[in-house]
């Protein structure tokens, strides 16, 4: 099994750790950090030290509250990243995270792999920018009202169950094939905490060793991105980045355990894998 990516095929047998590269001044982790071209470039290569496959770059915050970026201001931050990183970096993969065709565009023509949209390719014109291409696609599961993404109370107690969070992963799901993008290029990703509840997300962790095959979809084909969300805090009662990391590495160990294999994440750990 591998997934299929412009200038190579990612092996998945293996674990595959998706880095986070967060060029923004509001992340809800390390807002800031990594804002200038200096940090963020020693920061990949930080990364890359540690075991990261890909590094998935993204210039929009998607915290609860976060203010939406126009697609110049978030092409501003990622232009002198991506081609710098390109000239020091020219074997790693590189991902862009962003919900803007006008922003997926511009990184695909200075060399990106790989396209991933927290709003699993509803716009239309992403969906054709990525179906005309031979990049990797990341398409996640979430709810939108009126183009904003949908952020409920956390702590609202129902729904209890997966049951609708699986169906819009489905939705998006056949949104890709009917776009006839060839599944080997596809990861999905669940969405955990875009639009669900902890009781939700709490459900639909649950669910992971059923979602493959309700989906009928390879469990090697998912991205698993839990790092540091409130999922993880509210679930083992901690706060600060170094606990986050702590407890969503022995969830990534469950779900691992699984079969799933691709991880995005802040940090890699430094413990054999």
């Amino acid at each position: 099994m591998y997934w299929k990516l412009p200038r190579n095929k990612v092996p998945l047998e293996s674990l595959c750790y998706l880095a986070i590269l967060n060029l923004t001044p509001d992340s809800f982790s390390d807002g800031g950090l990594f804002f200038d071209t200096d940090s963020a470039l020693n920061h990949v290569k930080k990364l890359l030290d540690q075991g990261a496959q890909i590094i998935d770059i993204g210039s929009e915050s998607t915290k609860p509250g976060s203010h939406p970026v126009e697609p110049c201001e978030e092409w501003a931050r990622i232009e002198p990243v991506i081609n710098d990183l390109r000239k020091e970096q020219p074997d790693c993969l590189l991902s862009i995270d962003t919900r803007h065709p006008e922003t997926a565009r511009l990184a695909l023509d200075v060399g990106a792999d790989i396209i991933n949209d927290v709003t699993g390719f509803q716009d239309p014109e992403m969906l054709e920018l990525v179906s005309n291409s031979k990049c990797g696609v990341i398409a996640m599961r979430v709810r939108m009202i009126n183009d904003h993404i949908y952020m409920p109370n956390y702590s609202d107690s129902s729904p209890k169950d997966a049951d609708n969070a699986i169906q819009e992963l489905e939705i998006v799901k056949n949104r890709l094939l009917n776009a006839e993008i060839e599944p080997e290029r596809i990861l999905l990703d669940p969405g955990f905490g875009f639009g669900t509840t902890f009781l939700e997300d709490h459900a639909l962790w649950n669910a992971l060793h059923e979602i493959p095959a309700l989906l009928n979809w390879p469990v090697e084909r998912f991205c698993i991105g839990i790092s540091r969300k409130r999922f993880v805090a509210r679930s083992f009662g901690v706060s600060g980045n170094a606990m986050l990391d702590m407890k969503t590495a022995e969830l990534h160990k469950n779900a691992v355990n699984i079969g799933y294999r691709v991880l995005r994440t802040h940090s890699i750990p430094s413990i054999p894998r």
